[in-house]
């Protein structure tokens, strides 16, 4: 999200985590100030490989209470930002040939973790990875789905959500962009309607 009036519109369908980029090379990088949201909506900012001086720069500005580690950040620096009373959430980038066994350092540093598509950027590349990689994944600690998610992967997520992983939530981002970090109402609010018809 980048767009105030947009933040706002988006946020009376509840969202329970809202993500700002915090990444100056990213086209939906957040240039504007954050309106007022529902306290059950989660603040949560996007950084890649940022310095622990920026991260708490931002978590005070904008009252964030979850942060998405998107780059090379180690687990002592996980555990660092930790200390701020937020949520860690860990992305890490799955290809066909991801393992899953590298992750493991980050068990005890991390609150959640989130798997999204190999690709050019950090994220927001618009396409699926092969979901049936997540069979190798064998820890307990929840994760956040994502990469290139739209209303025709609903079948696949349901399966996935029905399934013994630990599937804490989905991410969605450009498959419901009119532009780069401009989210359209209707079609996250069919989305959202037929998640919960589980």
């Amino acid at each position: 999200m980048s767009d105030f009036e947009n933040i706002k519109t988006i946020s009376v369908l509840k969202p329970n985590y809202m993500g700002f980029i915090f990444w100056e090379k990213s086209p939906r990088y957040i240039k504007t100030s954050i309106p007022k949201l529902p306290n059950e909506i989660i603040k949560t900012g996007i950084f890649v490989d940022a310095s622990f001086k920026y991260i708490k720069k931002n978590i005070d500005k904008h009252n964030l209470k979850a942060i998405q580690l998107h780059g090379k950040e180690s687990p002592g620096f996980c555990s660092l930002i930790k200390r701020f009373d937020v949520t860690v959430i860990k992305a890490f980038r799955v290809d066909k040939s991801f393992n899953f066994d590298k992750i493991k350092l980050y068990e005890n540093s991390s609150d959640l973790f989130l798997f999204d598509s190999q690709g050019k950027l950090p994220g927001g590349n618009g396409y699926n990875f092969d979901w049936k990689i997540l069979r190798n994944y064998k820890s307990e600690k929840p994760f956040f789905l994502s990469g290139g998610i739209g209303i025709n992967n609903m079948d696949e997520i349901h399966k996935l959500l029905k399934s013994k992983l630990p599937v804490f939530g989905v991410d969605v981002n450009s498959k419901f962009e009119s532009d780069p970090g401009i989210k359209k109402f209707k079609e996250l609010k069919e989305f959202k309607t037929k998640l919960y018809e589980l």
